[in-house]
């Protein structure tokens, strides 16, 4: 794309004979889009093109599931980060001799089952 638009502001400046551009030869002022013909067929004949639109749709699938589980009260990433973070204080507390007698702010509540 940054060939596309170099070559379209030569073009233009070329035509309306502005700056040196004005003694440029065509070939000079049109190689870009060359260049821009060539990167094309060169990232679509490897697959780079395939490869990045399967990306960026691998990454909208992955925050729409996000955004789900959001929305459903069930971000699981936070809750294990919450449940990491938990256990590192309770460690810490354990291996502190200063802090052997204070009860755990920390706790999780204890879990209730539904009602039916």
């Amino acid at each position: 794309m940054p060939m596309v638009i170099i070559g379209v502001l030569l073009l233009v400046a070329k035509m309306a004979e502005v700056g040196p551009t004005a003694g440029w030869s065509w070939w000079i002022v049109l190689a870009p889009f060359g260049l821009a013909v060539v990167w094309w067929q060169f990232s679509d004949s490897t697959g780079l093109t395939q490869r990045r639109a399967m990306d960026k749709m691998d990454e909208r699938k992955k925050q729409r599931r996000e955004r789900a589980l959001d929305a459903l009260g069930m971000n699981r990433q936070r809750d294990k980060q919450v449940r990491q973070a938990r256990e590192e204080t309770r460690s810490l507390r354990a291996a502190d001799p200063t802090q052997a007698g204070t009860p755990e702010r920390d706790a999780e509540p204890p879990r209730r089952e539904p009602r039916l």
